[in-house]
């Protein structure tokens, strides 16, 4: 089957409006996702924590020690497991690594903090099935980017053991719409708009919660004592200040910050990889930097070991 370029995407994108209700648009979200489904050698196996629907997933290539904990996108309102599963199990055959996939609850039934709780029992899971923190990535797009900060920050407040390192696609890190990009790039991007982030964020935060509180908007944390990230987003998002703005605090901070602008592209563009070759180089990048991050800490640890036999 022929590649598509940027441009087809767009097309596809525009040739329906979006669905009016919540049930509808997860049902669009997920027939969109599932026109591209898993590769044939992808394995799948479903898993439950605490109830909570999750699926491994595992290309022959991966090393099943190490684990990509993956939560999707969808403004925490919409998406799931399939809507998203061509991204992560491409994402994790990239990362050398097994996917874990969470079917997180979403809002506007399950407002904050379900969400958040429900990536820390998945971190919880990974970790108790006998994967070493240093030996699992995070990541997730979009509202499951803003997530995967969240986590992080949470953990290292709990004072546990933080991830090898975390993947960023598109993220949403600023629930209070203050980006300049949301007015600059809203006649390029075909997606994200003012107006219906607002009606993501309304459903997600509960009256009385600050969309400034860290958990919720990520780009107003401390992010000091964060692992590296690697941050992807595209020229054409109304979101890209949510990345950049997220990639100055966090150097500032002095955390490891890989950011990547890919030309044209549009939010979470790595969901279209199986026709669109800029979604699979993009993947190839983050599979790179994190098989980089996971090798790193093996290593550490064989020199110790060494370092234990000096006499």
């Amino acid at each position: 089957m022929a590649d598509l370029g940027i441009d087809d995407i767009r097309a596809l994108l525009s040739a329906k409006p979006r669905p009016v209700g919540w049930p509808a648009r997860r049902a669009r979200i997920e027939e969109v996702g599932a026109a591209w489904p898993s590769a044939p050698d992808i394995s799948l196996e479903p898993a439950s924590i605490d109830g909570m629907a999750a699926e491994w997933s595992c290309a022959p290539t991966s090393d099943p020690s190490r684990a990509l904990l993956f939560f999707h996108g969808g403004g925490y309102c919409s998406g799931s497991i399939v809507s998203h599963r061509r991204m992560a199990t491409e994402a994790g055959r990239a990362a050398g690594a097994r996917t874990l996939a969470v079917a997180f609850r979403l809002a506007p039934e399950h407002p904050f903090p379900a969400a958040y709780d429900d990536a820390l029992a998945a971190w919880r899971f990974l970790r108790e099935q006998g994967f070493a923190a240093r030996q699992i990535a995070v990541g997730g797009d979009s509202a499951g980017g803003g997530l995967t900060l969240a986590l992080l920050m949470r953990l290292r407040d709990l004072k546990e053991a933080l991830p090898a390192c975390a993947w960023l696609v598109s993220p949403w890190t600023d629930l209070t719409l203050s980006g300049e990009t949301l007015i600059t790039k809203d006649g390029v991007d075909p997606l994200l708009h003012k107006s219906y982030l607002e009606e993501l964020a309304q459903a997600y935060v509960p009256a009385g919660v600050d969309r400034r509180d860290p958990r919720v908007s990520p780009l107003f944390a401390d992010l000091s004592g964060l692992p590296p990230l690697m941050i992807q987003v595209g020229s054409n998002e109304t979101l890209l200040a949510d990345s950049t703005r997220l990639a100055a605090a966090a150097g500032a901070a002095d955390v490891s910050v890989t950011l990547e602008i890919w030309p044209r592209m549009i939010h979470a563009w790595h969901l279209w990889n199986a026709r669109l070759e800029e979604g699979r180089r993009a993947l190839a990048h983050a599979g790179a930097f994190i098989q980089a991050r996971l090798l790193e800490d093996g290593q550490i640890r064989v020199e110790r070991l060494s370092d234990l036999r000096e006499p």
